[in-house]
């Protein structure tokens, strides 16, 4: 905000009293209430005024000419106000503007980095899968042998069978 020193000025203009008089003879032959009233100031008193009038519109013309300068100080400072406003908003939405590209990059390579992710988890279900159904069948295949060579192959009995025991091998750890 900008302080400006207001100095106000006043111009009280002088209180005449006219009292309006007729000059036309018509009017004096008939005798009326408004026979008596003034229309103007004397003369001598027109010729001292036009004097204070003149001086005081040399005054008024230097208080127009001060008004008119406020006007054109305060004009120009609003249009700077608003010209300095409008390059804040231009800059905040620059700003703006910056940070969803960011946003926007980042979000895209989050995007890259779940659906990697998700591919692999895709793959390892997969895998999971096949390996579940090759240690089934592996395992009947042991089953039967045991059935069909029971005392024939005594390496066969020692193998485990259960299904809790957990598998080491590549797939589980990609």
């Amino acid at each position: 905000m900008q302080s400006t020193n207001d100095t106000e000025f006043y111009y009280n203009p002088p209180q005449y009293n006219y009292t309006p008089t007729f000059h036309d003879q018509s009017i004096n032959r008939i005798p009326s209430p408004l026979y008596h009233l003034q229309i103007g100031p004397p003369i001598q008193e027109l010729s001292s005024q036009s004097t204070y009038f003149s001086a005081n519109n040399s005054t008024c013309d230097e208080i127009d000419e001060l008004i008119n300068e406020r006007k054109k100080r305060r004009m120009i400072s609003n249009r700077e106000s608003a010209r300095r406003s409008r390059m804040r908003k231009q800059k905040h939405l620059n700003e703006l503007w910056a940070q969803v590209n960011c946003l926007r990059n980042e979000n895209h390579l989050l995007l890259n980095k779940l659906n990697h992710v998700s591919k692999s988890h895709d793959q390892a279900l997969e895998e999971n899968a096949q390996l579940k159904e090759e240690t089934a069948g592996l395992r009947q295949i042991v089953t039967s042998m045991q059935l069909m060579n029971g005392p024939n192959y005594p390496c066969l009995k020692d193998l485990q069978l259960d299904d809790d025991e957990p598998c080491s091998g590549s797939s589980q750890n990609e």
